[in-house]
């Protein structure tokens, strides 16, 4: 109890800065992720092909070192940033948004994988029947075939999204002050690791379970009947 009275608003203010690295790279991720999906089904083969190569580069690179890049070599090798130059936040402002591109690009390649599972449950008949109708492919997987695959899956973009909330403390390795920063500072400074640890198990737990059982709720209420 001494523990959470001394570092009180440092706890909320990080762990609000996770929520914010979660919810922004997930809207993120969900966009791009939506695209390479709509890619990986397309008619043409340069399309696969590129969203194929994407999803295989960035599910089998580490995301630690996506988020050094993004850094070291997108801000400062190659000076691209992503806050205003001359804020007296830039860097803190411009850490987070670096944060969250690569946070956001490296959970798109695994909501891209798990569209593309929900598009083959769409059955074939049903985008026969929109090109029939005449709906372009763009029209036909907008109107037609999305919708259903989004339904088929809700629990597994909850599980995508649990992850991206915990992969948010890679975040710190620049410098980005969300949980596990502060965890480390706290634990630098005081003599009660174990119990450190069990405070920041607990707020990770409190962020995650409510989102599972949302998800879990949410797929049964938008399950499709077979």
């Amino acid at each position: 109890m001494d523990l959470l009275s001394k570092y009180d608003q440092q706890l909320l203010d990080a762990f609000w800065m996770t929520v914010k690295l979660t919810a922004l790279s997930g809207v993120g991720a969900l966009v791009i992720g939506t695209v390479l999906a709509a890619m990986r089904v397309s008619p043409i083969p340069v399309a696969r092909a590129v969203a194929a190569t994407y999803v295989t580069i960035f599910r089998n690179t580490p995301l630690t070192l996506i988020i050094i890049f993004c850094s070291f070599g997108l801000f400062q090798t190659m000076g691209v940033a992503l806050a205003q130059q001359d804020s007296p936040t830039f860097f803190v402002d411009n850490n987070f948004r670096l944060a969250v591109l690569g946070l956001s690009v490296y959970t798109a390649a695994f909501v891209c994988e798990s569209l593309r599972s929900g598009i083959n449950t769409v059955h074939v008949g049903q985008s026969e029947a929109g090109r029939s109708l005449g709906l372009t492919f763009s029209q036909n997987l907008r109107l037609i075939v999305l919708p259903q695959a989004f339904r088929a899956v809700t629990a597994p973009l909850g599980s995508v999204l649990i992850a991206l909330t915990k992969n948010t403390t890679i975040a710190s390795v620049i410098g980005v002050a969300e949980a596990s920063l502060l965890m480390k500072t706290m634990i630098e400074n005081e003599a009660a690791i174990f119990v450190v640890g069990g405070i920041f198990a607990l707020g990770f737990v409190l962020l995650t379970l409510p989102m599972g059982l949302l998800f879990g709720y949410l797929s049964k209420r938008f399950e499709v009947a077979r």
